[in-house]
């Protein structure tokens, strides 16, 4: 197994990407880093990083933070419930007085929104704990080494994969051993490998390349079947003269109506849009200023409409919230509703 780890250091050695995140050993900096990545590219999610730690560079800071701010600074990233979870961890952190970082993992573990691999993450590249970080990459990587033909996705493929990587993992050099599996996976040992294989520096103790089932792994468990839903969206836009105090002129602005959504266990919860109506199917579309988008998300996909609707008077309900269309981009928006207005050419800010 020795001579398995210096081939993959050495490689890791030469091929590491540099990335803001591994300049630090600050737990609370790598946990912002790690919970960011989830479902997020690399090259996307340096952006944000980047913003969350120039705003909030302690977990007392983001702690304090009102959850709009944090929905706010999120907002393109998707999948909120992890911005929601890194609020409510913040907050879980001061409270409990882990300050600035909780160094166990068994604290670690506890933190809202963060499972085995996160804490695992955490507590090596922060502290150099012998736990792995399984992740996708590293899943992949070991089903190919070990020709492991189960579903890592499964509750017994999962404990597979753990007890396999128990007798795999360097616990000598955890923080090294991690950074260079998800690494190696990442970057070359990816789902097609094309001619990897042939030049690859594991090549000599793979089983999956000795036993030609390489391009064959990992197993995935059969699909979750997604569920259509029609939204139709509507943009009330009314122009209203607005006397400015500097001038004695008047200038023509926009106002609009959006709504929070509220339901806990939907979609976007505590997100912005304009008001919609839920279709119980398909609907022909009957307006001329629709506009269709059709938004997929993991186990759901979104068929929308949005419509347009220019009008001297708003009509206003309980759950709808008279804005500046200026304004806009003070509220944590939807990525769908962000879409719409980009692809109206209805710029916000």
């Amino acid at each position: 197994m020795e001579k398995l780890y210096n081939h993959l250091y050495e490689w890791y050695a030469v091929n590491h990407r540099t990335l803001p995140w591994r300049e630090t050993q600050d737990g609370y900096r790598i946990w912002l880093s790690e919970v960011i990545l989830q479902q997020t590219r690399v090259q996307q999610g340096i952006d944000y990083y980047l913003r969350f730690v120039a705003r909030w560079p302690r977990v007392e800071d983001l702690a304090v933070a009102p959850e709009d701010d944090v929905l706010r600074e999120w907002q393109g990233l998707g999948y909120y419930s992890r911005a929601r979870n890194l609020h409510k961890a913040a907050q879980m952190i001061v409270e409990r007085g882990w300050t600035p970082f909780p160094t166990r993992f068994e604290d670690i573990r506890q933190l809202p929104g963060v499972g085995d691999y996160t804490a695992g993450a955490i507590a090596s590249f922060a502290y150099n704990l012998p736990f792995p970080a399984m992740d996708g990459n590293v899943y992949r990587v070991l089903a190919r080494l070990l020709d492991i033909d189960e579903p890592f996705d499964t509750t017994s493929g999962k404990k597979l994969f753990r007890a396999k990587m128990d007798e795999f993992f360097d616990k000598n050099h955890p923080r090294l051993f991690n950074s260079a599996i998800m690494e190696f996976g990442a970057l070359y040992c990816t789902p097609t490998l094309g001619d990897n294989c042939l030049s690859c520096t594991l090549r000599p103790y793979c089983l999956g390349y000795t036993n030609k089932t390489a391009t064959l792994l990992p197993v995935r468990k059969q699909r979750t079947q997604v569920r259509d839903r029609w939204f139709d969206y509507h943009i009330y836009v009314l122009r209203k003269k607005q006397r400015t105090k500097e001038a004695e002129s008047e200038t023509e602005e926009l106002f609009t109506l959006i709504r929070q959504r509220e339901n806990p266990k939907d979609i976007w919860y505590h997100l912005y849009e304009f008001p919609c109506e839920e279709l119980p199917s398909e609907k022909t579309t009957d307006h001329d200023t629709a506009l269709s988008l059709t938004h997929v998300l993991s186990h759901q996909r979104i068929h929308a409409r949005f419509i347009l609707h220019k009008v001297d008077t708003l009509p206003q309900t309980a759950d709808t919230l008279c804005v500046a269309w200026h304004e806009l981009d003070h509220y944590a928006l939807s990525r769908l509703t962000l879409k719409a207005i980009e692809k109206m050419g209805m710029k916000i800010g």
